[in-house]
């Protein structure tokens, strides 16, 4: 996505400074954490996403600089954490945190970028900023722990999926489209017209995200793949073949599932392909993502309007 960056590069640049700075230590273990930290950031998409919204409606200024290393740290840290979750090894074709060290030191590393994020964000004029992050962060982690309480849930249903990658994926992505036309001064009305923006490409990045741990390269991806199977998650290609089966079907499905060696994951994989629930999860994600670039019609035109409309194309015609 780094061309469509353009128009705010030498903001990202900024952006990226701050972050180095921000993230060095004394301590050389802690140094080393926190720059690890610092390259897992990969497509530096919420930073953008608040620098665009900023550029599409207004001026950026210092504190979308600040806000945006923010986000990126709180997103980072999340990163972290899930991880641990999935007991991921790679992440942006490198070791994860956990598996070269351990996870109480994942634990930690992404306490510590939480905190320091929060600490940034309050060195703000004002507290609305922090408090967006904070409200945003919070939906974040309630949305990993329904995904956790849901876990191994056959019966799990479209609707409460789709709550789940709201509040786990969605609410951060609307926050930094929020906060970016806000600081910029922007008209409330469009301040929620971003809002919803963020909100909607969310989802769509996610839906995708869950079809790229079914049928992704983990060598395009750079991260590890296979984790919703292997934690026994009922995404959205697996909700939609579900609801397609006869009760027999479904029994044979949820055999698949509970028990997914390599012979499974083949026979499930070529099932998901031949029912059409692949193609209709794609489907569903190109419609969040032409939800989300109406949400910019009342936008003058401006390069951040269109890279705001090619990143939500973008986001659903990636293979990484």
């Amino acid at each position: 996505m780094a061309p469509l960056f353009a128009s705010i590069q030498a903001d990202m640049a900024k952006v990226e400074s701050r972050l180095q700075s921000e993230l060095r230590h004394t301590d050389p273990f802690v140094d080393e954490l926190a720059q690890r930290s610092f390259r897992m950031g990969g497509k530096r998409l919420r930073p953008a996403l608040l620098l665009l919204a900023a550029q599409a409606v207004g001026e950026i200024n210092d504190d979308h600089h600040t806000l945006a290393a923010v986000v990126e740290m709180i997103h980072t840290a999340t990163l972290v954490h899930d991880d641990v979750l999935d007991e991921a090894a790679i992440r942006r074709h490198e070791d994860t945190v956990n598996a070269r060290w351990n996870n109480q030191t994942s634990v930690l590393l992404g306490d510590y970028l939480f905190t320091h994020a929060f600490f940034l964000a309050s060195s703000l004029e004002t507290t609305l900023g922090c408090r967006t992050i904070g409200r945003a962060t919070n939906t974040v982690c309630e949305g990993e722990l329904r995904q956790t309480a849901a876990s191994g849930n056959f019966s799990l249903t479209r609707s409460n999926y789709f709550e789940i990658i709201g509040a786990k994926t969605a609410a951060l992505c609307a926050c930094c489209c929020q906060l970016g036309a806000h600081y910029a001064n922007a008209d409330p009305q469009i301040v929620r017209s971003l809002d919803r923006f963020g909100h909607l490409l969310g989802i769509a990045f996610q839906i995708v995200d869950d079809l790229l741990d079914l049928v992704g390269e983990e060598q395009t991806v750079g991260k590890s793949l296979g984790t919703d199977l292997a934690k026994h998650r009922m995404t959205l290609p697996l909700i939609e073949l579900r609801d397609q089966l006869d009760p027999e079907q479904q029994q044979k499905l949820q055999s698949l599932l509970e028990e997914p060696n390599a012979e499974n994951m083949t026979t499930l994989i070529d099932w998901l392909d031949r029912s059409g629930a692949l193609q209709q999860a794609r489907e569903l994600a190109n419609d969040y993502a032409r939800q989300a670039i109406q949400q910019l019609a009342n936008l003058a035109d401006s390069p951040a309007k269109r890279a705001l409309q090619e990143i939500a194309a973008a986001s659903v015609s990636r293979c990484a």
